[in-house]
């Protein structure tokens, strides 16, 4: 989906107008309408107050072109695992599990290793499978390096 398709959705969705749209984040009727027909994007400092307005990420917003993953443990990210600023912002680097209210729960690799073996493992993925992906997927990701 593209990003005149998502802010059309998500205007039609809360049972906006473009007007009404164009007065929470500060723009014209007309700058709506241009995003809705594809003729341009709204600007970075915009899309922060779509993105917190609308309660969806930056990535949805432009039509998720990239898929985003936990820079702490990993796992793919989407609007419902993203972790939040203190201020209501998407941060769109960790997931809500590895970084809440702006701290990160996990003081080490190894301990973060340790919390994924015990809740991933099953009788199909067993505990040392677990342990042997985490350890080669884990160092490599920003959070670690």
């Amino acid at each position: 989906m593209d990003t005149k398709t998502v802010l059309l959705e998500l205007r039609t969705q809360k049972g906006l107008s473009q007007d009404e749209l164009a007065e929470k984040v500060f723009v014209t009727r007309q700058a709506v309408s241009r995003w809705e027909n594809g003729e341009t994007i709204p600007n970075t400092e915009t899309l922060k107050l779509l993105s917190k307005f609308f309660d969806v990420s930056i990535n949805t917003l432009l039509g998720s072109p990239r898929q985003l993953i936990c820079q702490c443990c990993g796992m793919p990210l989407d609007d419902s695992t993203v972790s939040k600023e203190t201020d209501g912002n998407f941060n769109e680097e960790y997931c809500k599990w590895c970084y809440t209210d702006g701290e990160f729960k996990y003081s080490s690799k190894e301990q973060l290793i340790d919390f994924c073996v015990e809740h991933m493992a099953n009788e199909n993925w067993p505990a040392e499978q677990v342990r042997a992906h985490m350890e080669a997927v884990v160092p490599k990701l920003n959070h670690w390096k």
